[in-house]
């Protein structure tokens, strides 16, 4: 007698909507959890995300974001690739476990990378659990390589004490699009061809957060991205994420921190998360000095030929994460 096994064939990439959410989320949940179970943290269940932040990133992604789908026509895999000018990242990807094994995987990431390099990207990253070598492996064997850490710091902050933040969504809508302006001459400054209006306007159109601003002698010198909706669905407001930061020198960073820090205290918020990349390592050092404690690490991969660039002065944070 023949064992039954299950129809392991899946169709795409078609692009996911906001339709999908519900079936990515279910995918990103369930796939999440496995790995968590084979490395074996069994007790952890990995919640789905807030749709808002889905919707974020799909609209991020536009044609990036990609969903396979099983006989059913139900979500079997997914991969959301951004593009931030000559910056591509991939993530969230996940296969369903049921699909996993059978090269989904593989088609993943290869259909993601194809898109973002035929876009013109310079840099092609991911992140990836630094404890799973079954994952660094998996990447190595499609052209990754393992680089720096994403490190997540967070601190409690005090709500009171601080100035009042300087935020664009306070800005007249005339120095709006100024500002933006000089928002995408910092960070090219810092490395040419990277750009993160596209996040910084979708941040501010969804109500996901804001972007902090700090002035200088020279214009603006730095900025802070960051979200204050729930990254997990129903869970209350009570962090801070910074998403993305740029400063043109130590200064210019401390006060982009304490900037995001004045935003949170002003809206009754006490955490603040940053993902802090260890190739900045002065930077590390700051925040740790500020008394912000480590929480969390990913490892960040690169494709062959696609390396992440390092500011040569200042510091550019840019998360490879949503």
């Amino acid at each position: 007698m023949r064992a039954w096994l299950p129809d392991t064939r899946v169709t795409g990439p078609e692009r996911a909507t906001e339709h999908d959410i519900e079936g990515l989320n279910r995918v990103f949940a369930e796939a999440f959890t496995d790995r968590y179970r084979r490395d074996g943290l069994i007790g952890v269940r990995v919640p789905q995300l807030n749709p808002l932040v889905w919707r974020y990133a799909l609209l991020d992604a536009g044609d990036g974001a990609m969903v396979w789908r099983d006989e059913h026509g139900d979500v079997a895999a997914f991969n959301v690739g951004h593009q931030a000018g000559t910056e591509g990242w991939m993530g969230p990807l996940a296969v369903r476990p049921d699909r996993q094994g059978t090269g989904v995987g593989k088609t993943v990431v290869r259909t993601a990378a194809d898109w973002l390099i035929d876009r013109g990207v310079t840099t092609l990253g991911l992140e990836t659990m630094p404890r799973t070598p079954e994952n660094i492996g998996f990447y190595a064997r499609l052209g990754f390589t393992p680089g720096f850490l994403t490190v997540t710091l967070t601190n409690e902050i005090a709500t009171r004490g601080h100035p009042a933040p300087v935020l664009l969504s306070k800005r007249a809508a005339e120095e709006k699009e100024t500002t933006l302006a000089a928002a995408r001459r910092l960070v090219d400054d810092l490395v040419p061809g990277v750009d993160f209006a596209r996040e910084i306007m979708l941040t501010a159109e969804l109500g996901l957060g804001d972007t902090s601003l700090v002035e200088g002698d020279r214009g603006l010198d730095a900025l802070a991205v960051w979200h204050s909706a729930p990254l997990a669905d129903s869970r209350t407001r009570d962090e801070v994420r910074v998403l993305k930061l740029a400063a043109r020198g130590d200064a210019a960073f401390d006060a982009a921190v304490g900037a995001v820090e004045a935003a949170a205290a002003t809206a009754g918020i006490r955490r603040i998360a940053i993902r802090c990349q260890s190739r900045y390592a002065e930077a590390f050092r700051r925040l740790i000095a500020r008394g912000y404690r480590v929480r969390w690490t990913d490892l960040r991969m690169t494709y062959e030929g696609y390396s992440e660039r390092q500011a040569a002065q200042g510091v550019l944070f840019s998360n490879w994460e949503i």
